[in-house]
């Protein structure tokens, strides 16, 4: 049942951030830009991992491919490279000036690499996990500071950090979403690791 929720909650954020005038309006607006981007990564990602059942996610240990991308440290570097990379580069300017590459590329990119570097981070599987929850909340804790840093040097940037591609409250207030409203999203995922440790070792205690 709470599987078949975070898989609806998922799909429902993103028709919200991708098919309603909010999607539309990312392709023109930093803020809106923004709010996208917090809500595929740190939202989406995360709840398709909670919704994986078991069955599906024991099939998908099994190929020699996805075990490499959901490898802690190989997934770390996709995302980080991926959060700076998007955001603090040329890149993001070719992107918002391309549609195509908005919703072919980065979109998708979006999804997936998220769902690649949680998987082994919220797996609820509390012993015999291929990452230890305490790891899982070293892991979740050490990306809280890329993702803030790349939001804080956009807020601080002047001029526009994008070639004057957007007005500078308008940059500001995005750069603002992506370091607080992150750090609020992760530290609920960060408690959901916790509560993760917290009942290993609770179970160990009583073996």
């Amino acid at each position: 049942m709470a599987r078949r929720a975070y898989l609806l909650t998922a799909l429902l954020i993103s028709l919200l951030v991708i098919v309603t005038p909010i999607g539309t309006e990312a392709q023109m607006r930093f803020t809106y830009h923004m709010i996208q981007h917090i809500a595929c990564l740190m939202l989406v990602g995360p709840l398709l991992v909670l919704a994986t059942p078991l069955e599906l996610r024991n099939k998908l240990n099994q190929n020699r491919v996805f075990n490499k991308l959901t490898n802690p440290w190989i997934s770390f570097i996709l995302y980080f490279l991926m959060m700076v990379g998007v955001h603090l580069s040329p890149i993001h300017l070719y992107i918002m000036d391309n549609y195509w590459a908005h919703y072919l590329i980065e979109l998708p990119m979006y999804l997936t690499i998220p769902y690649f570097f949680y998987f082994n981070l919220l797996d609820s599987q509390l012993l015999n996990r291929r990452v230890s929850t305490g790891s899982a909340c070293l892991i979740l804790w050490l990306m809280m500071v890329p993702e803030t840093l790349t939001g804080f040097f956009i807020y601080i940037s002047k001029p526009s950090a994008y070639q004057e591609m957007y007005e500078i409250n308008d940059q500001r207030f995005g750069g603002t979403i992506m370091w607080s409203g992150g750090m609020i999203i992760d530290a609920l995922w960060i408690l959901m690791a916790v509560y993760h440790w917290y009942k290993s070792e609770e179970l160990k205690s009583e073996q």
